[in-house]
């Protein structure tokens, strides 16, 4: 079995008061109804010989329709999310308004069997979240990367 590599970032954004991060809630059918574990932060499949980092900075812009804000990438490291999919992720400071997200879409059958093709949205809503709602939202691999955010900002102060 081949495992899928996909790459993202975790922007995220400071002040005084709390640490926030902008995680989007996936779009389609299997995730609808779905608000703890069905949150993710901007990612996807690395095509092939791509380098991760390019990958996440396409991903990120494909699925919320703008530019990765500028500054300096954080390396987070991998995870393995349930499906095997390991996903190689990077902080990043910085802020967008949810409201200017376009998001990318996707084509799938649905309903399973009908023949009939859907285009759903990559995500369906975006926001922030303090890290500790941001990670009962997120799906459960993925979890660990706030953790190593919160690593990384500790280890500046």
């Amino acid at each position: 079995m081949v495992t899928k590599q996909s790459a993202g970032i975790v922007l995220f954004r400071r002040s005084s008061a709390r640490t926030e991060v902008l995680i989007g809630h996936m779009g389609g059918p299997f995730w609808a109804r779905r608000d703890a574990g069905g949150w993710s932060i901007p990612k996807g499949e690395c095509e092939p010989g791509e380098d991760a980092i390019a990958a996440a900075r396409r991903e990120f812009q494909e699925e919320l329709g703008l530019p990765v804000p500028d500054g300096e990438l954080i390396e987070l490291g991998d995870v393995r999310q349930s499906s095997a999919k390991i996903v190689t992720a990077w902080a990043l400071e910085g802020d967008l308004d949810p409201a200017s997200i376009v998001p990318g879409t996707f084509t799938m059958e649905w309903p399973r069997g009908s023949g009939r093709l859907r285009e759903f949205p990559e995500i369906d809503r975006a926001n922030w979240f303090d890290l500790p709602t941001a990670a009962g939202k997120l799906v459960v691999g993925q979890r660990p990367l706030l953790d190593r955010l919160v690593e990384h900002l500790d280890s500046l102060s």
